[in-house]
């Protein structure tokens, strides 16, 4: 069986909450999974969780400060290195049988050139071709969104962040 490729975009909360629960239904059933974070630390309460499961291998750049925007240029191509070697060892484990991979802020990763485009384009040819792919990220990219079978857009009706409300542990993070 051919994998396909699902997509959560938008500005809306639930787009990891999504290709979370993708996840844990997948390690539910018995797949192999493989979860790797772009542009978040990886100490989020539902990244901890999955660890828990044997079927899951979670990756993410724990030294990762703050947004991209706010980075020197060193601390941008020390994340930019990061991320590629995370794109690596992701196409390794998928090789060797992980049949879930999530790609956690990839869009934004790939909007904010922390991930240059042409050379994830071919990261994703290059995966073995029962792999299930699911991407989040803000903006939906064109090209990715004429590649999926699946595309959610999630829309913002009204957050908490809005007045000034942090991010809550166990709710957002």
């Amino acid at each position: 069986m051919s994998g396909l490729i699902h997509i959560y975009c938008g500005e809306g909360k639930g787009k990891t909450s999504a290709a979370l629960g993708l996840a844990l239904r997948a390690a539910g059933a018995g797949m192999k999974v493989l979860f790797v974070q772009f542009l978040k630390d990886g100490s989020s309460g539902e990244i901890r969780a999955l660890r828990t499961f044997p079927e899951v291998t979670a990756l993410a750049e724990e030294r990762l400060t703050g947004f991209v925007f706010a980075m020197s240029e060193e601390e941008k191509e020390h994340f930019r290195q990061v991320m590629a070697e995370n794109l690596k060892k992701a196409e390794s484990l998928c090789r060797e049988g992980r049949r879930m991979l999530v790609l956690d802020e990839i869009g934004s990763a790939l909007d904010t050139g922390m991930v240059e485009r042409e050379n994830f384009l071919r990261f994703l040819d290059g995966l073995p071709e029962e792999t299930e792919v699911a991407m989040t990220g803000h903006r939906g990219d064109e090209e990715l969104i004429r590649r999926a079978d699946y595309v959610t857009r999630m829309e913002k009706g009204k957050h908490p962040y809005d007045k000034g409300v942090s991010a809550r542990e166990g709710v957002e993070y």
